[in-house]
């Protein structure tokens, strides 16, 4: 994976969540991320789409959510929200990306920025969430192992 794109991760965490806590307009928030140079080490197209990505599909990326959570997603600590709505949204809308490379991004990413453990909390929501989402992605990669 690209250290652009794992940049852009990064970045958009940051952003979603400022987002979360403020209900800033997402431009706004873009556009100070710029101005800032905190995209200068990331995929800038790639940040774009899953920060304006993730509130465009929020209802559908909650109800995957949902469905594998103790609480409800607005109870969820904000960093591990914008974590997991990040991971959701990858592997419903960015087919291109493999679920693998999604979960170990994502694990990343709450090992970075999350509580200490949030990283297991992370794998377990969004694993269940790719057997739901990629079925047909991770039985493909169960059958091509096989000898």
């Amino acid at each position: 994976m690209s250290l652009a794109k794992t940049n852009a991760r990064k970045a958009a965490v940051q952003a979603l969540y400022q987002w979360q806590m403020t209900g800033q307009d997402l431009n706004a928030i873009e556009r100070q991320f710029l101005e800032e140079e905190r995209l200068k080490e990331a995929q800038k197209s790639y940040f774009a789409a899953l920060f304006h990505g993730v509130p465009q599909y929020l209802d559908a990326i909650d109800a995957a959510l949902t469905e594998f959570v103790d609480r409800p997603v607005e109870k969820i600590d904000p960093v591990e929200r914008a974590i997991l709505r990040i991971g959701v949204y990858e592997l419903i809308h960015r087919l291109d990306m493999p679920y693998r490379v999604v979960l170990n991004e994502s694990i990343n990413l709450a090992k970075c920025f999350g509580a200490e453990g949030s990283h297991r909390y992370v794998n377990g929501i969004l694993d269940k969430v790719a057997l739901r989402q990629r079925a047909q992605e991770i039985e493909a990669k169960k059958r091509s192992a096989k000898p």
